[in-house]
This record gives C-alpha cells, sequence and structure tokens, in this order.
C-alpha cells in the first residue's frame, strides 16, 4: 500500500484526482447531481466537492484490493472509476501551480476510487484506489439531509 497525507486548498469547493495527461476540465462535469453527491468525473479525472473553501486534509492510499473498512466514521462515501492511461496519479486543489502538485507512481489501468468524507467536525477527506473492473458512479453512503 502507498498512502500520502496531504494538505490541500480546496478552492471552489473541490480537488482533482487524475491521470497526469488528463486535462482536467470538469467544467461541464458539475452538474446538479454532481454537486449533491460531491463528485464530478470526466476522462482521466475526478472531481471531490468539498465543504470548504480552504484548506483540507487529503489521505490518498493505493491499495492493492479493496478495503475492508467500516464506512461508520464517515458522513458520505462515493465510488467510482478512474482510467490511469499513463499515470502517474495527479492529486491538487484546482487552483493549484499543476506542476508542483503531488504525484504518486501507479501502473495504467482501470482503478475504483472510493472517496470517504468527514464533514462535520474536523473536515477530512480519505481517498482510497484499487484496480477493479469499470463501474458507473455511486453513492455508498449518503449524508444526512
Amino acid at each position: 500500500m502507498q498512502r500520502r497525507d496531504l494538505e490541500l486548498f480546496s478552492g471552489y469547493n473541490q480537488f482533482y484526482v487524475q491521470d497526469e495527461p488528463a486535462s482536467g476540465d470538469l467544467s461541464e462535469a458539475w452538474t446538479d447531481e454532481a454537486v449533491e453527491r460531491l463528485l464530478a468525473l470526466a476522462p482521466g479525472t475526478v472531481g471531490v466537492g468539498t465543504v470548504s473553501d480552504g484548506n483540507v486534509p487529503v489521505a490518498v492510499e493505493v491499495l492493492e484490493a479493496a478495503p475492508a473498512e467500516s464506512l461508520e466514521p464517515y458522513d458520505q462515501v462515493n465510488e467510482c472509476s478512474l482510467e490511469i492511461a499513463q499515470g502517474p496519479l495527479v492529486v491538487a486543489g484546482c487552483t493549484d501551480y499543476f506542476p508542483e502538485a503531488a504525484r504518486i507512481p501507479v501502473a495504467p489501468g482501470v482503478y475504483r476510487v472510493r472517496v470517504s468524507y468527514c464533514l462535520s467536525g474536523d473536515e477530512r477527506y480519505l481517498v482510497q484506489l484499487w484496480q477493479a473492473p469499470q463501474i458507473e458512479p455511486v453513492v455508498v453512503k449518503a449524508r444526512a439531509a
């Protein structure tokens, strides 16, 4: 397992997880549905919505298989797929200077991405990736209304 603990500036209430050569353009992806689920998708890019417009702690884990941990500590959990055509994986705030963004080496392939959100109290985000077949985005655990 690889793990990186980051502090990202979530300008415009979002940060990106993407394949390095992907454009990262989510301008058309933030539909009403995407805003509600705090997750937007474009080819090679996952946009993670945040409740804060400022610095947020983000942990990124690249795993060998799906995690078995409990979802109990999290307010919301989403899963989607991300195709890494080349790599590395880049994790950045949407206003970050891209050449200086965090990079994590990963093999090309299709990855499942699980984003776990702690939205109350100490806001934080856990992004976990492992190779798995392509899926449509799904809300695994919805936040309370």
